[in-house]
Order: C-alpha cells, then sequence, then structure tokens
C-alpha cells in the first residue's frame, strides 16, 4: 500500500502538549501535516495549570525534525480559546482541514462526593470544549476538501468505578459525534472517534480505580505512539466512514458498534411477557442491526 501523505492537511490538535496528542502531532507532522499544537498546560484535574509551555515545546520537537507547527494556548473550555486555536490554523497556515479534540482533565471520586462544580468543569473541557472548537472550525471545514473531525471520548462512559463525572462527559460527546456525523454528510464532514488507553499523566490519575497490574501493564505496553495511527487514519482523505468510534490501545484496534437486537414484537404486551421474553430482547444474534451513520440517511431532496 502507499504510504498516506498529510502535506496538504492542516489540523488543529487540542492536548497536544503531552501524551497521546503529543504523539497524534508528532506523527501527522512527520507525514507533511501542517499542526496547530494546542495545550493550556492544564492541571490533570482542570484546577489551574502547571506554568510550563508544554505546546512550544512540541512544536520545537517538530521544527526541529523539519515538520511545520506553530503552538496556541487558547483554552478549549471557553469560546475565546476555542476560536484562537482556528485563527491560530487560518492566519499560520492559510485553511483548516481537521481537528482532533483530545484536550481532557480527570479526577476521580465516588459519585455520592463528586459536586455540581465537578461535573461542569468535566463537561466544559470534554464536551463543550469539543463543541465549541468543532463549532469556530465548522465554516472552514464546509469549504475545506475532506474536512475530517476525530474526537476522543472513553470505554468509562461505558462504566468505571469513580468516574461518574469523566465517563459521562464523554458519553455526551459520544452523542455528539453521531449527531455531527449526520450534520456533515452532505458537506462531506466525517466525524468519528477513539477510545484510547495509553500509560499517560491521565491514566495515572485514574490510577486508584485501576489494579497495580493494570498500571504497570499500561506504563509498558500501552503508548501513545500505539494510538495516534488510528487518529490519522481518520483524518485521511482515503477514509471514509463517518460516526463511528474505535476503540485503540497497544496495538489493538477494534470498533465498539451500537447494536439493536431483534428483540420481540408484540401489541398486546403486558409487563409478564416482558419477564418470560427477556431473554429474547437481550440475546445479541447474527441478525443484530448496528446502527450506523449512512448516506442512505440523507434527507431526500
Amino acid at each position: 500500500m502507499a504510504t498516506l501523505d498529510f502535506s496538504d492537511r492542516v489540523v488543529i490538535v487540542t492536548g497536544a502538549g503531552r501524551g497521546i496528542g503529543r504523539a497524534h502531532a508528532l506523527l501527522l507532522a512527520s507525514r507533511g501535516a501542517s499542526v496547530v499544537v494546542g495545550d493550556l498546560g492544564a492541571r490533570i484535574d482542570g484546577g489551574g495549570v502547571d506554568g510550563d509551555d508544554p505546546a512550544a515545546e512540541v512544536v520545537a520537537e517538530i521544527t526541529a525534525a523539519g515538520g511545520k507547527a506553530v503552538a496556541c494556548t487558547g483554552d478549549v473550555s471557553t469560546e475565546e480559546g476555542a476560536r484562537a486555536l482556528v485563527d491560530t490554523a487560518v492566519s499560520f497556515f492559510g485553511g483548516l482541514t481537521s481537528v482532533v479534540n483530545n484536550a481532557g482533565i480527570v479526577r476521580t471520586a465516588p459519585f455520592a462526593e463528586v459536586p455540581d462544580e465537578e461535573y461542569q468543569r468535566h463537561l466544559d473541557v470534554h464536551y463543550f470544549g469539543a463543541l465549541r472548537v468543532i463549532r469556530a472550525a465548522w465554516p472552514h471545514l464546509l469549504q475545506a476538501t475532506a474536512p475530517r473531525i476525530v474526537n476522543t471520548i472513553s470505554q468509562a462512559m461505558l462504566g468505571n468505578p469513580g468516574m461518574s463525572h469523566y465517563g459521562g462527559s464523554k458519553g455526551a460527546l459520544f452523542g455528539l459525534t453521531r449527531n455531527l456525523a449526520l450534520e456533515g454528510l452532505e458537506a462531506g464532514i466525517k466525524v468519528n472517534a477513539i477510545a484510547p488507553g495509553a500509560g499517560t499523566r491521565m491514566a495515572e490519575a485514574a490510577a486508584g480505580t485501576l489494579s497495580p497490574e493494570v498500571m504497570e501493564y499500561m506504563r509498558t505496553a500501552l503508548l501513545p505512539e500505539h494510538v495516534a495511527p488510528v487518529v490519522a487514519y481518520l483524518l485521511h482523505p482515503t477514509c471514509e466512514v463517518t460516526g463511528e468510534v474505535f476503540n485503540v490501545a497497544g496495538g489493538i484496534v477494534n470498533r465498539l458498534a451500537l447494536v439493536n437486537t431483534v428483540g420481540i414484537h408484540d401489541p398486546g404486551l403486558t409487563v409478564e411477557t416482558v419477564a418470560d421474553r427477556f431473554d429474547t430482547i437481550m440475546a445479541i444474534t447474527p441478525e443484530a442491526i448496528p446502527q450506523v451513520v449512512a448516506p442512505a440517511q440523507l434527507p431526500a431532496s
């Protein structure tokens, strides 16, 4: 297969100063993309900034290797910060073709101990942060050739101890991903998501919810560099899927699919019928129907 080239692509990567985002930025730039390295330098729990400049450090890595990149410290949790990322792409590189929403925060705590403010902070970064960047980018993506968006969700949206606030915000982003995939069909904007696993600062922050053995495995075998190739492919013009989610960790890649089971149909449905036939309702058989965002769902003209 021919090497996939990104030399005509302008990509915003948020949270690109460290971990998985840094791996995305380095790989894309090494393949020719012009990259806006977005990173505020925020603390892992979102409570302020650390005082360093990780975005500038990644840009220095990229340019030293002959790539094209510019740093932006815009805060995705604000309208101004989201616009700054997009304005940086347009002013430095003349346009925008792709967005990778990777910025994230995490703090684990039991459900009963999480205040409203914690939920809002996670929503502001994971959900509204992605929404604001996409909304600022959308007019430019409508004018771009083969525009692409990749959001970063998490298996935590399906349930993880101490992560109701984190997993809930990632679930909201999953819903946004599916709906934007529909919104973007006519314009050719492909919108997908990944649920990554890697030994990063965020994984370390969630260590209390995982066994020591799992954490050691993540640190040694699940590297950010294992995640970046999937994101890069989803950004490439030759990738035509939309509305999909891919689990990515340690070289393993699989599709997270939603299915409707065959279930039952009984116009005279009673509580007892549901109880008696619950195994049939639950059964995932070969006839189960995957829920996809496909061109056939475009409204008739």
